[in-house]
């Protein structure tokens, strides 16, 4: 099969672009420490008091005030923890929740996220450095070795690393982007459990909005790469290590593309539904140019 085609037959797409520059922004921000050096101490798996609570009013905002409905199954796919959970479509501010709503409050999850989406606010990281859950990346940084070594403390403590692959917001509703390799190179040097995890329906959001999520069987890089496995790592950063990479994020594409297209034609809104409140959308979100979130 040709290097540019993806397994069913379309030319692979180059992956999303950003539409805001995190370098211009961590700028502003004045620090674009990462991961682990951001976080400043070993990643908690044990739910802390703080956490519970504000566990609990999210629940009653999302589900009593803008009365989302989430429908979730495979929870008994859900490993005990020390897994990399690799979820798409990654759409808008809600996934994170999705993801929360998913699994147990226990062991902690921890994300891979935005720190130019996160930190929009001086308060807002102050309490995500906190309240934990997050280990931040600033596109364009330091590299892939900080988010391996974030990856490699939350899975070697118990915990859940959680990584959407598709590296931004941008996309159709209904199928999933071209995967970046990161997550790839994540599950490839830390040998970690991957538990494939499908989110559908926070591209737009309004009051009742439906969604959904599925939590797939766990698998591995070399249960996912199969034929194209040598038998061996390659050496760190090598251009073998990097097709590899590659190669399993390709493989992550095929097996959660499907699963995303069917997921969400169980959530489309029927004609003249009405849907109120349109800018939850942007609730947590710096609000810039995208695609229309219409689902039409």
């Amino acid at each position: 099969m040709d290097q540019g085609e993806r397994p069913s037959g379309r030319r692979r797409r180059r992956p999303q672009t950003a539409r805001v520059s995190p370098e211009r922004l961590a700028a502003e921000h004045g620090s674009a420490e990462e991961g682990l050096a951001w976080l400043g101490r070993e990643p908690e798996t044990r739910p802390s008091l703080l956490y519970r609570l504000l566990r609990l009013v999210a629940r009653l905002l999302l589900f009593g005030v803008f009365r989302f409905r989430i429908e979730t199954s495979g929870q008994e796919h859900i490993p005990p923890g020390g897994y990399l959970l690799v979820g798409a479509t990654h759409r808008g501010w809600m996934d994170p929740f999705l993801v929360l709503h998913a699994l147990p409050a226990r062991p902690r999850q921890w994300f891979l996220g935005s720190a130019a989406t996160a930190f929009s606010s001086r308060w807002r990281e102050r309490l995500l450095h906190r309240l934990g859950g997050m280990l931040p990346v600033w596109r364009g940084g330091v590299g892939v070795e900080q988010h391996v070594a974030s990856a490699t403390a939350v899975i070697r403590n118990g915990g859940v690393f959680v990584v959407f692959p598709e590296g931004g917001i941008i996309g159709p509703p209904d199928r999933i982007s071209t995967f970046r390799s990161g997550a790839g190179l994540i599950a490839l040097r830390t040998g970690a459990t991957i538990v494939p995890f499908v989110m559908v329906g926070s591209q737009e959001l309004y009051i009742g909005r439906r969604m959904a999520s599925r939590v797939l069987a766990p698998t591995s890089a070399r249960d996912l790469l199969a034929d194209a496995w040598l038998g061996r790592i390659p050496a760190p950063g090598t251009r073998d290590e990097l097709e590899l990479a590659r190669r399993l994020s390709e493989r992550l594409e095929a097996l959660l593309g499907p699963e995303v297209e069917t997921l969400h034609a169980s959530i489309v809104d029927p004609p003249g539904r009405q849907r109120r409140f349109r800018g939850l959308t942007w609730l947590l979100l710096r609000r810039t140019p995208r695609d229309d979130v219409d689902e039409a």
